[in-house]
């Protein structure tokens, strides 16, 4: 028979029993002292020289790091969410690298609080001090549950509302909070309500008019010592576009949506023009953005507009990423 001629391994035993040159255990018990954490090798001490450019990094940090926080309604009630963090700082040319658990540690600190735009500002200047940076930038995501009130049926459900948090500290020492708010709604063709009743009228025809769920995305920035509440927006949306989609529904509820889009037919420019006359008057919003995408059932593509408060150097009619308002 040939005789076992296995070479040993660096990880693991070899079928013929050889011992890995690498012992892989995992000691539980090993406790860490001050002085063995200080023997550690720590990159920000590394001299090796820049890889690539040597150039300045605009953000650089953590993103989507999950942590429950605490948000107070408008009633006076504090909710706990799941929520999703986004932080980067700015980077100097003449750095590496930054700690990004830095950046992590300065939001555990403040998890306990209640999350607020001046709350957001707290902790951009801390972590701005640990890492030594310029400029830095917070982002919270969030699902914001609604009590909604069906039509007429009496019945209520929980809406939930794609909600977003901003906090940007500037070079300049400028801090500004923004709010991203999410509305879904639904949209009937005005063009396609009147060649409905065209048809009807001339032909006897009975017809469909055509109508789709849309969705609006508002960018707010607030004012400063201003502040406007996630239900104050929501209701912001109802007045402008009057036909947020339903949550409990029977049948009195969904005749009576069917004569609320029929009351309030738009077109995808009607809504941005309607979002900005509600924005545009409320002096808590110092600058705005809005993006429409209606999700035609007429066609195999999407309407969309996006309209600006038109603030010299502020927010700009720039958006997109039209996919991402797909609802």
């Amino acid at each position: 028979m040939p005789e076992n001629t296995a070479k040993p391994m660096y990880l693991h035993r070899t079928a013929g029993g050889t011992a890995p040159k690498i012992r892989r255990a995992y000691d539980a018990k090993f406790k860490v002292t001050p002085a063995y954490r200080a023997s550690l090798p720590d990159m920000m001490e590394a001299a090796d020289p820049i890889s690539g450019g040597s150039v300045p990094i605009q953000q650089v940090g953590i993103s989507n790091f999950k942590l429950p926080l605490k948000y107070r309604t408008q009633a006076g009630k504090t909710l706990t969410l799941e929520t999703s963090v986004t932080g980067t700082v700015s980077l100097q040319a003449e750095l590496k690298g930054i700690n990004m658990s830095r950046i992590m540690r300065s939001f555990y600190e403040h998890k306990d609080g209640i999350t607020t735009g001046e709350w957001m500002g707290k902790i951009l200047k801390a972590y701005l001090r640990k890492v030594e940076s310029k400029a830095a930038r917070l982002k919270i995501r969030f699902s914001y549950p609604l009590l909604q009130p069906s039509l007429r049926s009496g019945l209520a459900g929980y809406q939930f509302y794609d909600v977003a948090f901003e906090g940007v500290m500037t070079e300049g020492g400028r801090y500004r909070r923004f709010i991203h708010f999410d509305f879904v709604y639904s949209s009937a063709c005005p063009c396609s309500a009147e060649l409905s009743e065209h048809a009807r009228d001339r032909r006897g025809a009975y017809t469909v008019p055509h109508s789709q769920r849309s969705k609006a995305r508002l960018t707010i920035e607030e004012a400063e010592g201003k502040k406007i509440w996630i239900e104050e927006i929501h209701a912001l949306c109802v007045r402008a576009l009057r036909t947020e989609t339903q949550v409990m529904v029977k049948r009195e509820d969904e005749q009576a949506f069917a004569e609320l889009n029929g009351a309030h037919l738009k077109f995808v420019e009607d809504a941005a023009r309607l979002l900005y006359a509600e924005l545009a008057k409320d002096r808590r919003i110092a600058d705005f953005q809005v993006a429409c995408s209606h999700q035609e059932s007429l066609h195999s593509h999407d309407a969309v507009s996006v309209i600006c408060k038109g603030v010299p150097g502020g927010l700009a009619a720039e958006f997109s990423d039209f996919g991402l308002l797909r609802c």
